[in-house]
């Protein structure tokens, strides 16, 4: 009897979180129905809980020493790693964005492009942005002073909501190019991209536990994060504006660093990105450091 081999079994993907480098369910088990722009069936996606959300937290802690330390070059090195393997499953993401934004192949490979080009253009600042914010300080006596930025630390990322992946990008790269680490929430409806990108992550070289990616719930898995005394800094381009308040209060408790979406209409992130996003979880040190008595003949050194 001859088998018909012209019909197989569909193998479904299922989606995991990203956390610590390593791919966990949900520990509440949960998962809710991804579909795309017309409601067709995607996936099942895991519904992460508040205790996913604190497990993040404790990765992106504990990877924090490391990235923070490693040398920027180094870091510029990683990030380039993740851009070249983005683009070896170009593919993949040109139909998950053509899925997840109802767009057409053509589009969606437009944007996957602009993403891993956007990817890229950060992996170059990280040696570059020292250099642009930091230097020495002009000051009168016998003294100089030096300022540099360092990282804030734990960046929770609330990703955009409509933009999956070229906006997700667009707050995840500077995040940690400048040495932060980051809990991010995935876009509620369209998190496939994001779960995607935790597997390049996983593959590439970057420490596990620097990115660390949870889907489900935006107001569930963003209001502990703004409340958690060990996440030093949030961005809310994801959240409306409701919800950005409600998180703005909640930060204010260990007066986190709040990076709040312009009002008005979304973000476009086709445009020149700028360096806004590098700076705005950087802290700036300055040393001052004594050059001894100077007289008429000048320096004592």
């Amino acid at each position: 009897m001859s088998e018909n081999r012209s019909t197989r079994l569909s193998v479904f993907k299922t989606y995991k979180l990203y956390v610590g480098g390593k791919f966990p369910r949900s520990e509440s088990g949960r998962v809710y129905e991804v579909t795309d722009a017309k409601g067709n069936w995607l996936a099942n996606a895991p519904l992460s809980s508040r205790k996913d959300a604190r497990d993040a937290v404790v990765a992106a802690r504990k990877a924090f020493g490391g990235w923070s330390g490693a040398t920027a070059y180094n870091r510029g090195q990683i990030l380039y790693r993740v851009a070249e393997m983005l683009e070896g499953r170009r593919e993949q993401y040109v139909r998950e964005v053509a899925d997840a934004e109802g767009l057409s192949k053509s589009k969606a490979a437009a944007v996957v492009d602009a993403a891993i080009d956007r990817w890229v253009w950060y992996a170059g600042w990280t040696d570059k942005i020292a250099q642009v914010v930091g230097g020495a300080n002009p000051v009168a006596g016998p003294y100089f002073n030096l300022s540099t930025p360092e990282p804030t630390g734990v960046v929770a990322v609330v990703a955009p909501q409509e933009s999956s992946f070229l906006g997700l990008v667009s707050v995840l790269a500077p995040v940690i190019a400048t040495g932060n680490t980051a809990v991010v929430v995935a876009s509620e409806r369209a998190p496939l991209p994001a779960l995607s990108l935790g597997e390049v992550l996983a593959t590439s070289d970057l420490p596990g536990g620097v990115v660390n990616i949870l889907s489900g719930r935006t107001a569930e898995l963003a209001a502990p994060l703004a409340a958690h005394q060990d996440v030093n800094a949030i961005d809310l381009t994801g959240a409306d504006a409701a919800l950005a308040k409600e998180l703005e209060i909640a930060a204010a408790d260990n007066v986190k660093r709040v990076l709040r979406p312009s009002a008005g209409s979304p973000a476009d992130f086709t445009t020149d990105p700028g360096t806004s996003r590098l700076t705005a979880f950087l802290e700036t040190k300055t040393v001052w450091h004594p050059t001894g008595a100077l007289g008429a003949a000048g320096s004592s050194y």
